[in-house]
């Protein structure tokens, strides 16, 4: 059984709320970044950093989602 599998979907979707949109105004961390990542603005790498760090619970979400869709 992988870490995947082992992660209760509820904890993290509770991971997207808390950390995957802080700070949440004037607008989500994470939009903000993508924004800057889809206009080419995304160069500092403490915006990397920012993109990887409040993304990741997105990216698990997805993961963990298309795994139990696949997997019955």
């Amino acid at each position: 059984m992988n870490l995947l599998d082992r992660l209760p979907l509820i904890v993290i979707a509770v991971l997207c709320l808390t950390i995957g949109l802080a700070p949440y105004s004037p607008e989500p961390h994470v939009w903000e970044k993508l924004r800057l990542l889809l206009t080419g603005s995304l160069t500092r790498p403490v915006d990397v950093f920012d993109l990887f760090l409040h993304g990741t619970p997105w990216l698990l979400l997805a993961a963990k989602l298309a795994r139990k869709i696949s997997h019955g």
